[in-house]
Formats: structure tokens, sequence, C-alpha cells
């Protein structure tokens, strides 16, 4: 993502905690409103002075939505073990860091899955304290979560995904409409798997992307969905068996 694409991403972020809408926008820009949603499609193409209406729109300094992006760009990228595992521990503070890393506002949080406030904010508090979130007046919070953000290998989120999640998941057939398995097997050097990895990371960037841009959309259009993408050096037990069973005739 380029640092205009991080801006726009970035104040588009802004402009939903706030509760503002395109409309609202095309009315302070004297645009009609599909002027305005190409206007921050394109992002390149927005003024300097155009950015500056919109963000008086919402009361925000120019010099405070940069830091803002940059810091995002800079974001979180990995917690500790201790931290994982306070995460796991508490399976409501899990539920509210998901739904806050897939765009959820507190109002829809708390609606729901029935959260009083009280209890809603004291999680909110502890992401914060995480450094998950940054918690903001009036109940809202700044994702401070990098798009690079991984799990520790063998730590207390990838092996709960393992045992309670990975089953779940994978109980389906996947001959829906919005559901899709595919399994490839091959022969690869390690240089090759190594750019597969680079490829992987990239289609996680864009999966996050299109989940950001249908935040637009209202929460009941939007549905939630998991992408599990996984490579390693593996062949199946039965070839194995029988590879091993051949190696040791040559012997």
């Amino acid at each position: 993502m380029t640092e205009s694409q991080q801006l726009i991403a970035e104040l588009k972020t802004q402009l939903k905690l706030r509760g503002v809408h395109y409309a609202d926008i095309a009315t302070a820009l004297d645009l009609s409103e599909g002027s305005v949603k190409r206007l921050l499609a394109e992002g390149n193409n927005i003024s300097l002075e155009r950015l500056e209406r919109i963000c008086q729109l919402i009361d925000l300094e120019m010099s405070e939505l940069f830091k803002l992006a940059y810091a995002q760009k800079q974001g979180l990228t990995a917690l500790s073990y201790q931290q994982e595992k306070e995460l796991i521990d508490d399976k409501a503070l899990l539920l509210v860091a998901v739904c806050v890393v897939n765009g959820y506002t507190f109002k829809q949080i708390a609606e729901q899955y029935q959260f009083n406030e009280p209890d809603l904010i004291q999680k909110c508090v502890q992401l914060d304290r995480l450094g998950i979130i940054e918690l903001q007046p009036n109940n809202r919070f700044k994702l401070k979560v990098a798009k690079q953000f991984t799990w520790i290998a063998g730590g207390p989120i990838q092996s709960f995904f393992q045992q309670q999640v990975q089953h779940a998941f994978f109980n389906s057939y996947f001959a829906a409409e919005d559901e899709k398995l595919v399994m490839a097997t091959g022969l690869m050097s390690l240089p090759s798997n190594q750019k597969m990895q680079q490829k992987m990371q990239k289609l996680v960037g864009e999966f996050y992307a299109t989940c950001q841009s249908d935040n637009e959309l209202d929460i009941k259009d939007r549905h939630g969905t998991s992408l599990v993408l996984a490579i390693r050096r593996w062949t199946f037990p039965l070839f194995a068996e029988r590879e091993a069973n051949a190696s040791q005739c040559k012997k």
C-alpha cells in the first residue's frame, strides 16, 4: 500500500468512527455522492484543499491524520507469549479483539454480542493496555495492529486455533457460493517456496484491503469470513510410507 493509499485508508477509518457518510462529504465539498466515492477510491487524485475540508468536517487536524496514518503503517506486528495467553485465558476478551480487528464499532459489538457498556469498556481498556487498540473518547478506538501482524509459531493463539478452530473451519464441503477449498501438491525448491510465501503474504494484504473497502457497507451486508493459507514441505503419509519402503529395498 502506497503512502497516499495509507492516508486515504486512515481517513476512511476516521470518517467511520465519527459516523460521517459520503453524502455528508458531498454536501461539504459541493460534489455528487458518486464523485466523492470515486475521489476516495482513487486516492491519488484528491487535492490538499479537499483533504483539508474533509478533515475540518470531522474536526481533525491534517497533521493528526498524517500521524495516524504513519502510526498505522508502523503498527503492532506481534504480541508477546504472555499477551497471547491473556487473550486465550479470557474468551470474551478474545471475542472483542477479533471484532475490533474485523472493523466492528463499540456499538456493533455491544448489540451483536450482548455486552453491557461497563463490561465492554473494561475489555477495550485491556486491549488498549495490550497495544492492540488505542481507546479514544466516546467509546471509539483506533486499531494499532499492522497488516503484517502474525501470531507466535506454536504460541497460545496458534495452539488454540489448531486444537479448537481448525476442525470446525474445515468441517465443510466448501460447495457454497461463498466457499472455496483448493489444494495443490508438487515438487518445489526452497527458493521457489519462499517466493510462494511472499505471494501468500501479498494475498493476505489484499484480503484485509478488501475488508476495509467493504467497511462502507452496512454491517448486515457483511459476514464473518476467514481465509486460511498454508504451505510446507510435506508428503501424503501413504506416499511417504511407500518411499521409505522403496529406500529400504535399495539398501
